[in-house]
This record gives C-alpha cells, structure tokens and sequence, in this order.
C-alpha cells in the first residue's frame, strides 16, 4: 500500500497517459500549431493593411489582405473544432476506462478494506477522482504547449519590431512565471483535499439516503442535517481556499500584464511622435502583444487544471498501490477436483492488535457434512464462518481445503465453488429474477424455477402481479424480512456451491416461514459441507458436529445427543430455548 503522502510524478503520467497516446497528441499538436499560426496572421496584415494598403490607397492589395485574413479565420476555426472533437472524445474515453480500472481493482481488495471504507467515499474515488486526466490528454496540455509556441513566436515577432519594448514587457511576465509556480505547489495539496472531504461528504449523504427509515423511526432528521451542513461547510472552505488563491494568481497577471500594457502605450506614443515607429508596427506589436501575454494567462488557468488533475490522480493512486487479495504470486494453487473437506488448525484471529477474537481453533469438517456454530453473541461464531469463506485471513494457525493451505488457493477457484446466505442478506435493486440469478446468469428456466419451488419462493411470488419480473426496490425494501431470506436462499440454490455458509439464515423468518425454509435447506446442504450459525438451535440438530463457542475458544463439541446427554453449556442453550 503506497503512503497517503505519495505524489504522482509527471513522469509517471507521461508514461500512463501520454505516450501511449503519442500519435493522437501529435496530431493535435499538429493542429493546435496550424490554428495559433492561422491566428497570428491578422496582427501581421493590421501593420500592412495601415502602413501600405490604406497610404498607398490599393484597392486590390485590400481585397487580396481581405481573402488572406478570412482564410486564415477559416482554417483556425475548423483546426479549433478538429482538435476540441478529437481529444475531448479521447479523455472521455480514458476518463471511461480509468473508471472500470479502479472498480475493477476496488473490487479485487480484501472485506477489511471495505469494513474501514464509506462506500459514498468509494463510489467518489471511482467516479470523481479520475476525471481530470482529461486535462492531461483533452485540449489541456496541448493547449499549455500550443500557448508555449504562440508565445514563443510571438515574442520572436516582438523582438523584431521593438526589442526595447519587448525587454520592457518580459520584466512583469518573468515575475508572474515565478508567482505561478509558487502557487501551484500551494493550490495541489487543497485539491487532494478537497477530494478527500468530497468522499466524507459523499459517503455520508450515501449512508443517510439508506438509513433514511432509522432516521425517521428515531426523530434524527435534525441531527443528520447537521452533520451534513458541517460537511458542506468544510468542502466550501477548501473550495475557498483555492479561490483565493487561484484569484491572487489572476489579479497578479491583471496587474503586472496591465503595468506593461501602460508601458506599452507610452514608449510606443513616444517612438511614433519620435518618428522611430510608424502606427501600423505600434498596431501590430499591440495585437502581438495580446498573442504573448493571453497564453500565458491561459496558462495559468490551464495549470490549475492540471494540479487539480494530479491531486486526482495522487487519490487513484493511493488505491491501485493497494494488493488485491487474490495475488496470483501469492496464492498460485488452483484446486481442480473440489470435495469442499475444510480443517481448522489452531487458528487464531483477531481485528485489532492485542485483542484476540478467536483462540487456538481446531476442527475438521469433512466433504459433504454438515458443522453446526452455537453460542452466544460476540463468541466468534461469524468470525469462523468469515474465516472459512476466505473473507478473512487467520493471524496465526492454518485452514485448508481439500488438503491444501487456504492462503495459497486461488479465491477465484475456491469461491466459485462457495455459496454464503447471511442473516442480514443484500439484495440489489431490480426484479426478483434478477437477484435470483445473480449466482448464475447464465441459468436456464427450468434451473430458476427449481431454485424459485425448493426456497418456496413461488409461495409469494404467485401472488404478485408480475410474479418473478416484480421490482422489489433498492436492498428488497418491498419484501418481507422472511421473503428476503428466502429469496437469497434460492439465489445459493442456484448457485450449486460445494461449500455453504449460513450466518443465522432462518432469523428472519415466522414460524410457518421457518418450517418451509427448513425443508429447502435441507435440501440445499444435501451432500454440501456446510456451516451453519443459528441462534435457534431447533434448526442444528441434524447436524454432523455442533461447536460450542464461548470467548473465541471451543468450549464443547459433538453431536445434539452427545451435548445433551454431557449437560454443560450447549444443555443450558438448549433448555433455555425450550422454555421460551
């Protein structure tokens, strides 16, 4: 992982983005040089059309300028359209790519990046932070360097007229050069930041969208809005700041660029009373002039455009640096034949440093049976289940499938073969067919609707108007807790995993509910390896081996006879349900 402090350098950018793009670059150059040329035409034939067409009173020299000037218009106007079309569309189509590229990665990192990360402040990363690439491959940068040239040219033409004047006019822009760069090492950290409290903003606009039903349930409406209020007022005091700053940058060019021009207008009223200057050369280093200092206060602009576009790509960055979980170096075994034995050896867990979650776990849990998790809440019941679906790695100790090290398998190969239904269970806004086929796009008819009978979806699915094609809103809020469930479950169903992880999967349901789920669950563990947490031990007994976990250790195991008949803790679990 790279330091939050990493900058990306312009080297880095020019071999990312800009020389792969050489040849598009190149022609845009090409074009931006034939418009600022075409553009510098028309200050040349001022000092013409004065000096000889209009003292000379050559009405055909007039038309030919005329023809000259409204060519050179033309083809500055069509090179402008030409490159505007040409590269925008590229940043765009970068901007696109960009975007895929770090979903793609996010995507690719560990659940422990996700539980520390707002998943407003990611959608922001992804979306926000790569768009000022196109200012590196959009007219941006080329504009910088066609500006560099019609300056460059410019001061050339200067020289030519009044060098005396030209030297004049560099003192104010060599300070303001100064004052630029100056200032863009001071505006690049306040657009990093920006972003950052962006995400903040972002992230928590996100979650009070979704929690909108516990915020209204809990009168908290007022507090959230100032919350959000104090977000806003961050994000508009860095945005402040780099006003500030970019306008002490523009006011600074309107000064200086505007001493010059008085300048200008004295010393030239000067060589022309003098006799050493005619109007028509005053005219056309006047419009010269403009041609020198309106690149560079283009610029300017086009500069903080660019510290804004690193500041982004600094973020970018920071999170294509991240490991994926699945490094192919680090974990090469790709399991074939899968049987689904997971075994447990002394492993040892824990989120925080110091504090351990789970001690010194030992079990086997052979291909096809059925490993019950009972205890009560915070024993590390779910931490075993997270362990065993590789969303988590042990601190210590070891997992294997099928004989071979966890940490070292392929989690594309493994988790292929795995199916999760958690007690909580995210649905995606859509159809109901759409979040049943989820597991499996490609699942025919006569899959779904074996799926759809055995989770008794269709019990209430029949009763819809548009049966499976019924919305069901954003996270199932149209269904019941027990639909929900039983619509995940049919999602594992079609699945067809090897392994099946159910964290507390009938919590959610009725009674009724419970009973009809029960049934499709048997089925569904049915020559599986399966782990099952649940609270109520009713749905465990036909369990292999049943774990009693208390403090992170196992304080008892066996089947439902064997812990009854020792009379310890899984006994008072038991007796304890019974009663109520």
């Amino acid at each position: 992982m790279s330091s939050k402090k990493s900058k990306v350098s312009l080297k880095q950018v020019f071999i990312a983005f800009i020389w792969p793009r050489r040849k598009l670059l190149f022609i845009g150059l090409i074009l931006i040089i034939i418009s600022r040329l075409s553009g510098l035409v028309l200050p040349g034939a001022s000092k013409y059309l004065i000096d000889d067409v209009i003292v000379n009173k050559d009405l055909h020299q007039l038309k030919l300028l005329l023809l000259v000037v409204c060519g050179s218009i033309i083809v500055q106007a069509v090179s402008s359209y030409l490159l505007t079309k040409l590269l925008s569309v590229e940043a765009q189509l970068l901007i696109s790519k960009l975007r895929v590229q770090v979903q793609k990665h996010i995507l690719s990192l560990p659940i422990s990046y996700f539980d520390n990360a707002k998943s407003g402040a990611l959608v922001s990363r992804i979306m926000t932070d790569v768009e000022g690439v196109r200012n590196l491959i959009g007219t941006g940068l080329v504009q910088l360097i066609g500006g560099t040239l019609t300056s460059v040219v410019s001061l050339v033409l200067l020289i030519k007229i009044s060098p005396i004047m030209t030297l004049y006019v560099l003192v104010p822009i060599l300070i303001f050069a100064i004052i630029a760069l100056k200032a863009f090492g001071f505006i690049r950290p306040i657009f990093k930041e920006r972003s950052i409290i962006n995400a903040e903003v972002t992230g928590r606009l996100t979650e009070t969208l979704n929690g909108v039903r516990v915020i209204k349930g809990f009168n908290a409406e007022a507090q959230e809005i100032k919350t959000f209020e104090i977000g806003v007022e961050k994000l508009f005091l860095n945005v402040k700041k780099s006003l500030t700053s970019t306008a002490l940058l523009t006011s600074s060019a309107t000064f200086l660029l505007g001493l010059a021009t008085a300048g200008i207008m004295g010393m030239g009223g000067y060589f022309i009373i003098g006799g050493t200057m005619t109007f028509g050369e005053f005219l056309s280093f006047t419009l010269y002039l403009g041609f020198l200092i309106a690149p560079i206060v283009q610029m300017s602009n086009i500069g903080s455009q660019l510290t804004e576009s690193f500041a982004g790509l600094d973020r970018t960055e920071e999170i294509m640096n991240m490991k994926p979980e699945d490094d192919v170096a680090l974990r090469p075994i790709v399991l074939k034949d899968f049987k689904g034995a997971i075994v447990f050896k002394d492993v040892s867990f824990s989120y925080e440093i110091g504090n351990e979650v789970l001690q010194n776990i030992s079990f086997e849990a052979p291909s096809g049976t059925v490993i019950a998790l009972v205890g009560s809440s915070g024993s590390g019941k779910s931490t075993i289940a997270g362990l065993a679906a590789s969303f988590l790695n042990p601190k210590s100790g070891m997992i294997t499938i099928d004989g071979q090290d966890l940490s070292s398998v392929s989690l594309n190969s493994y988790r292929q073969n795995l199916g999760v239904v958690l007690q909580d269970e995210f649905l995606f806004e859509g159809t109901i067919r759409e979040n049943i086929i989820f597991s499996k796009a490609d699942a025919s008819e006569e899959e779904i609707q074996t799926a759809v009978k055995a989770a008794y979806v269709n019990e209430f699915t029949d009763r819809f108007e548009k049966g499976l094609e019924t919305v069901i809103g954003e996270r199932g809020v149209k269904l019941s807790g027990g639909q929900r469930q039983r619509l995940a479950i049919a999602r594992a169903i079609l699945a067809n995993p090897k392994i099946i992880i159910l964290d507390e999967a009938t919590s959610n349901l009725d009674t009724e509910s419970e009973t009809m789920i029960q049934k499709s669950l048997n089925q569904l563990i049915k020559g599986r390896t399966t782990f099952v947490i649940a609270h109520r031990l009713s749905t465990i007994r036909q369990a292999n081996q049943i774990l009693v976990i208390e403090q992170g250790k196992i304080a008892e195991r066996g089947t439902h006879e064997e812990l009854i008949a020792k009379k310890g803790r899984y006994f008072d679990l038991y007796t304890y349900q019974a009663r109520i």
